[in-house]
């Protein structure tokens, strides 16, 4: 299962998984997108399943999940994805935002782990990646909600870890930097508002902050994650993995 599996870094991962020969369901709340890539994925060779859902409502969570064991079974291998909460500087934020990035951004990981758990215990076999952000370890002022609850994603990977690894279960996150994504191009468009500039400033300015001086490509971080979903990442349990070309400043 591959949430938000329609673009950008999920259809990336999508793409991989099918090319390894996994059967794999995707979701995304636009259903254009998300039968386009579906479509594209069948032309691969693969054996998809699409489901429209936002996976910020637990109904529609359930729904996904319900619709995946009918048509391809239990899963063992999920990636649990959102697109970024509500922007902007703490004081700018309202209740109904906090909520929204909650919802969209932790209660769907939450939700979608307490389905698929059970029968990977059952199984005494699985792996669930969590597709998050290097905010988690170095947080930015614009994205206050998306960098508070990245954090709190990063220690729910490390407590489920340990709750769940005595039954062949690894629990995983990734923290990718700057993907030139449809999120990615948001941010510069918002960044270029408001410093009154181009939004292809605010991109070279970004790539002279990166290492590798240049956006990462989405396949990159995907190789990454079909890793983290393969047998021989058994021994690799509660980790969260910075994928940034260097950017993030801690060493921690």
């Amino acid at each position: 299962m591959v949430a938000a599996g329609s673009k950008g870094l999920g259809r990336a991962i999508a793409t991989a998984l099918v090319a390894e020969g996994a059967r794999v369901s995707i979701a995304a709340r636009a259903a254009g997108p998300l039968d386009a890539t579906a479509q594209a994925l069948r032309d691969a060779g693969g054996d998809v399943l699409a489901v429209p859902a936002d996976v910020s409502r637990a109904d529609d969570v359930a729904r996904w999940h319900a619709a995946t064991v009918a048509a391809l079974g239990e899963p063992a291998l999920v990636v649990t994805s959102t697109g970024g909460p509500p922007t902007g500087r703490f004081e700018e934020l309202g209740e109904d935002a906090w909520r929204a990035g909650v919802d969209g951004t932790l209660m769907n990981v939450v939700r979608l782990c307490r389905l698929v758990l059970p029968a990977m215990r059952a199984a005494r076999y699985g792996r669930i990646v969590h597709l998050s952000s290097f905010v988690a370890k170095q947080p930015m002022a614009v994205l206050t909600i998306s960098s508070t609850l990245r954090a709190g994603l990063s220690a729910l990977t490390k407590t489920m870890a340990t709750q769940v690894a005595a039954d062949g279960i690894t629990v995983n996150a990734v923290l990718p930097g700057h993907f030139l994504t449809d999120r990615q191009i948001e941010l510069n468009e918002l960044r270029a508002r408001q410093g009154g500039v181009t939004r292809a400033v605010i991109e070279a300015r970004v790539q002279t902050e990166i290492p590798a001086g240049r956006f990462g490509r989405p396949e990159e971080l995907a190789d990454a994650v079909v890793f983290l979903l393969s047998e021989r990442a058994g021994y690799l349990n509660g980790t969260s993995i910075q994928i940034d070309g260097g950017l993030t400043g801690g060493t921690f």
